[in-house]
């Protein structure tokens, strides 16, 4: 059996009245006390990001990573090791040919201009230019490419690097070698223009063969 309806009561709780004085039936028990509820942290700003963007680039290193299928580097002691042998060997094999050759100076020590004479006297030889009178000259002009992108590299590598005279001994020999470089390929270039196709057999004027003249 259902309970009988019971009346809704509404009980106010308020101690002050609407003009600020205490209410004489406010329940006197203390109001609880409030507890300080941590604000929420900011939430970081939404990023958009394209699917097509592309991916961010790691951070350069300062030392390039040597390739996956390098040999493994000589140590500190290999690389003396191998410095001292070969100075021995240079050392008896300069006594062996001064022995053969009596007289013979002992040969100067490389430095960084004979090496640049080294390349650029290459380039000359590839280019001709040690061909003697009444000789066909040899050219080898991809191999006088290769020399002077050689020098070329060195000289790059060395910017800053070298004394004023060094500097200007590789200014001249790259000048040099490079306008022989085009010397000897505009003249090839004229004398394949200059040469004539040979006449197809049976042409007009061509000896041995029957001409007939309408």
């Amino acid at each position: 059996m259902s309970e009988p309806n019971k009346p809704f009561v509404v009980t106010d709780r308020r101690k002050f009245t609407m003009d600020g004085t205490p209410r004489p039936d406010a329940d006197p028990s203390p109001e609880p006390e409030a507890r300080e509820v941590p604000a929420a942290a900011p939430a970081p700003p939404l990023e958009f990001k394209s699917p097509h963007a592309a991916a961010p680039e790691p951070p350069a290193s300062s030392t390039p990573e040597p390739p996956a299928d390098a040999p493994p580097l000589p140590t500190a002691s290999e690389m003396e090791q191998a410095n001292t042998a070969y100075q021995q060997t240079a050392d008896h094999l300069d006594t062996a040919v001064r022995a053969a050759n009596p007289g013979m100076e002992h040969p100067p020590a490389m430095n960084f201009e004979q090496i640049v004479h080294s390349i650029y006297m290459t380039a000359i030889v590839q280019l001709g230019g040690a061909t003697k009178p009444g000789e066909q000259p040899k050219i080898d002009l991809m191999g006088a490419r290769q020399s002077i992108d050689m020098l070329a590299i060195l000289g790059e590598k060395t910017k800053g690097n070298l004394t004023p005279a060094e500097s200007q001994l590789m200014d001249n020999a790259l000048f040099e070698i490079r306008m022989g470089f085009l010397e000897v390929t505009q003249a090839l270039a004229r004398s394949a223009a200059n040469r004539q196709p040979p006449p197809p057999p049976g042409a007009p004027g061509v000896p041995g063969r029957p001409t007939i003249v309408r």
